[in-house]
């Protein structure tokens, strides 16, 4: 892990299009700006993993599983 040092408006460069700048400190809350292209995903550590839990629950879903869900419910959006 590579830790770095940075005040208040200064930011880090991760590759050539992701840009983290420190937006404010207080106490010891830091909130950061990021800027990504739009198909780079960009989440809180926490979410990732439920996104990830989510993915893993669905890939486990058998084809008998999916025909015993009622076709409303596989048609509503």
């Amino acid at each position: 892990m590579l830790v770095l040092s940075r005040q208040r408006d200064e930011s880090i460069i991760i590759g050539d299009n992701i840009v983290v700048t420190i937006v404010d400190v207080r106490g010891d809350k830091v909130r950061l700006g990021i800027e990504a292209p739009r198909e780079v995903s960009v989440h809180r550590r926490e979410v990732y993993d439920a996104i990830q839990r989510e993915n893993q629950q669905a890939a486990k879903i058998r084809p008998d599983d999916a025909r015993r869900v009622p076709d409303n419910a596989r048609d509503a959006k």
